[in-house]
Order: structure tokens, then C-alpha cells, then sequence
């Protein structure tokens, strides 16, 4: 894999009518691992905590970021930290949300369907 990428692509990737995901990077030494993610307007976030430290950086889109009891808004270059085990989700969709991920350690992989 190239050390530089399309995040434009990537996005356009990602089915537009339901949350979707996809693994764009991964460091060699598994330090660190990169997703786009994709939540439609209106649709709910259900994720539960990871065990991996997340840096959420939103590319396009409104919403509110919930980290344990505070909620954060979030629009187009708004980046924020989740520590691994802390309970958070996105709320409150208003507009398709398409986000950059950076995990670290890196995040498993999508298993196959």
C-alpha cells in the first residue's frame, strides 16, 4: 500500500444508504490504522467501546459526538480524541457524516460476509 492516499475516493467507496466502513491504512508496525466511516442523516451510531485509543477527524457533515456524559458538536474539521473503553457515539445525525478514523494501536479488520 501507497503511504499516501485518496480520502475523496476512499469515501466515495462507501454505500451512501446505511453506516459503513472501510480500513484505508495500516502502519507495518500495526502502531496505527486508518478508516473512513460514514453515518446517512437520521441513521443511529451503535458502536461500543474499542479497545483502541480513536482521533475522529469529521470530513463532511453535522452531528453531535457523545464521550461518556458530554456531547460535543461536530462539522467539517472538527477533530476529537476518544480513549480506548470510554463509551461514545454520534447523535443527533443532521447531515451525512463522513469521518476520518485513526486508531491506535491498529483496529482489526471488517470481517468477511
Amino acid at each position: 500500500m501507497a503511504d499516501a492516499l485518496s480520502l475523496t475516493d476512499a469515501l466515495a467507496r462507501l454505500a451512501v444508504d446505511r453506516h459503513d466502513f472501510d480500513e484505508v491504512f495500516r502502519s507495518p508496525s500495526g502502531s496505527l490504522s486508518l478508516t473512513v466511516a460514514r453515518w446517512p442523516a437520521g441513521s443511529v451510531d451503535d458502536q461500543t467501546p474499542h479497545g483502541e485509543d480513536e482521533v475522529y477527524h469529521v470530513v463532511a457533515g453535522r452531528a453531535r459526538l457523545l464521550i461518556g456524559e458530554e456531547a460535543v458538536p461536530v462539522a467539517p474539521g472538527t477533530v476529537a480524541f476518544v480513549a480506548a473503553g470510554v463509551e461514545h457515539r454520534f447523535v443527533d445525525i443532521a447531515e451525512d457524516l463522513d469521518v476520518l478514523v485513526f486508531w491506535s494501536p491498529a483496529r482489526h479488520t471488517r470481517e468477511p460476509a
